[in-house]
């Protein structure tokens, strides 16, 4: 059966169900699990479905506002491939900090069964955690409705009484030339307070915003120990220059 058959086949059966697992799909139209994700990751890419650990769900039920849906849903199959990196970072007992980007969020599906600790400023991670093994700490202070996260002074008070093993952070462009670049202040003092209180700091960040500059430039590359990406690109490798551990694969 070709792709075109199987995408009406899943997005049919998410339209009835708002949910199925891999098994559940591949079982149905009789193909392996392995072609299943690949598919799964293709239509989350194109925004069609929303992929979850172990399957998919509908968008519409997802409980996240239309436009954060559409950005996880955006380069689905590179920020997942960056987060299944991320996580092999993690380790039970960790305390870690997720901020609230949309490759970050991703993460929450490779960590759900790590008996760890999560700080977050984001609605939706902690929505996406709420059930799981996870203990959440979720971060007080102002609620920003469009990002659906908490920012503003309180909410770096709150993240400054913490000590984190890992940050895990996004960022909306960053170059070795002019380090990190935000379109926001609010966000920008987010990653300061919480790399200032990590042993690590990592950025995922798939490949289209390395060697962007954004609106706001407020850190040196280096505030970062490591970047994960996806591609290694040219502007990746400048970063591996200026002294950040890359890793793709």
């Amino acid at each position: 059966m070709n792709f075109q058959k199987r995408k009406r086949i899943i997005l049919d059966k998410l339209t009835d169900m708002g949910e199925a697992s891999v098994k559940e799909l591949a079982d149905e139209i009789g193909i392996s699990e392995i072609t299943i994700r690949r598919d799964l990751l293709i239509l989350a890419g194109e925004g069609l479905l929303y992929r979850t650990h172990g399957g998919a769900m509908r968008l519409d039920l997802v409980k996240t506002p239309t436009n954060f849906t559409n950005k996880i849903a955006s380069n689905a199959e590179a920020k997942d491939h960056i987060c299944r990196l991320a996580a092999r970072h993690i380790q039970e007992g960790d305390t870690i900090f997720m901020d609230c980007g949309s490759t970050v969020f991703r993460l929450c599906q490779f960590i759900k069964n790590k008996e760890i600790h999560v700080v977050t400023n984001s609605l939706p991670v902690l929505q996406e955690l709420m059930d799981s093994s996870v203990k959440i700490n979720l971060v007080g202070g102002e609620v920003d409705k469009e990002r659906q996260a908490v920012h503003g002074k309180i909410a770096e008070e709150h993240i400054a009484r913490y000590h984190f093993d890992k940050a895990f952070l996004g960022v909306d462009g960053i170059s070795a030339a002019k380090g990190l670049s935000a379109h926001s202040e609010l966000e920008a003092g987010i990653t300061l307070t919480a790399a200032a209180h990590a042993e690590e700091t990592y950025l995922l960040c798939d490949a289209s915003k390395i060697g962007k500059d954004k609106y706001l430039q407020f850190a040196p590359a280096t505030l970062a120990n490591v970047i994960i990406s996806n591609k290694k690109t040219e502007a990746v490798l400048d970063l591996a220059k200026a002294g950040l551990t890359v890793i793709t694969d």
